[in-house]
């Protein structure tokens, strides 16, 4: 899953969002803080291609979820489910078409969602720049805009800043590009090329000031770095293992800090903090849990009592880890437990 696929719901249950060989599965706490639901489908009985969705969170406390179908031989188009609430079931697929108005899966799609609830899904083109489609104010989809670009990695960064302005980043051979929007509703445009050694696959990225998004990625020398448009980047530490970071803003011992979190190379899942914004702070991996599969991939969120919580997901295995911040200082972590 592209994005934030550990989400707190409006009622405050956290929700998981899952791929599956044909479809995308979402289970839900029975009440916060209590044990699981079964897993189900979301959407509808629709047969989706395997790995290919996105997730979003609006300020709403709704979840926005979007994937490539089949449509026909060597055919695909982009489907698009909103779930309001997770004791509810999600809406049916509902189909918002191809960027290049036909033909088959061009990248993996984002999606970030605005400040009035609208989503905004971004895929790779054919041409290999980006092309974007959002939600109209009172229903439906507008067209799809190319928001130019060429040769982007299909791996793709939405996030929303606290204006509730939408911005992407992506990674091309030579660096990283950024688009964002100038205003509400209209589409991102393109605003800063920056040349790094970027490892493609490890975008992410987070709002991390009323005027700034932050993006994380990690270098071909392996090093995680900070990239915030209209500054240079900042190594920030060693990567702890291959994947990208997740990212979460949170306060701990009173200080607005940025949590990151990965699988590490040893299979654990090694956590960092540090300062928002002041990278030159410094940050140092702590590894948690049991030892993961090497498909193993980590979220962050807050419960509903705003304590941090890490999951980890394993495709191979299906096993489902968790884990909440201690009531006390620092950033202890109760036992890993299977839901």
């Amino acid at each position: 899953m592209n994005g934030d696929w550990l989400i707190r719901g409006r009622d405050g249950r956290l929700s998981v969002y899952l791929p599956s060989d044909d479809a995308v599965l979402c289970r839900a706490e029975r009440r916060p803080g209590d044990t699981w639901e079964d897993a189900r489908r979301v959407g509808g009985d629709q047969r989706l291609h395997p790995g290919t969705a996105a997730t979003g969170k609006g300020a709403d406390g709704y979840a926005h979820l979007v994937a490539w179908r089949p449509t026909g031989k060597s055919e695909s188009g982009l489907v698009h489910s909103t779930h309001f609430r997770p004791r509810l079931a999600a809406l049916d697929w509902l189909p918002i078409g191809h960027p290049n108005k036909k033909g088959d899966r061009t990248g993996p799609p984002a999606l970030a969602v605005d400040a009035v609830g609208r989503a905004h899904v971004f895929v790779r083109n054919r041409g290999g720049g980006v092309s974007m489609s959002a939600q109209k104010e009172k229903g439906g989809w507008e067209p799809w805009t190319d928001l130019k670009g060429r040769e982007v990695e299909e791996e793709l960064a939405a996030v929303t800043g606290e204006s509730g302005l939408v911005e992407l980043y992506a990674a091309v051979p030579d660096g990283l590009v950024h688009w964002r929007q100038e205003e509400a509703g209209a589409p991102p445009v393109l605003e800063e090329a920056l040349e790094a050694p970027v490892r493609p696959g490890t975008l992410r990225a987070l709002a991390t000031s009323a005027e700034a998004t932050t993006l994380f990625y990690t270098d071909r020398a392996g090093d995680i770095c900070a990239w915030r448009p209209g500054a240079k980047p900042a190594v920030l530490l060693p990567s702890a293992g291959p994947g990208p970071v997740s990212a979460i803003r949170c306060e701990l011992d009173g200080h607005d800090c940025t949590l990151l979190a990965q699988r590490s190379a040893s299979g654990r899942v090694a956590f960092a903090a540090y300062p928002t914004g002041d990278e030159s702070a410094g940050a140092w991996w702590t590894e948690s849990g049991p030892g993961l599969p090497s498909d193993a991939v980590v979220a962050l969120a807050m419960d509903e009592t705003e304590r941090v919580v890490a999951a980890t997901s394993s495709p191979s295995t299906g096993q489902l880890l968790l884990t909440r911040r201690k009531d006390e200082p620092g950033l202890a972590l109760e036992a890993w437990r299977e839901v």
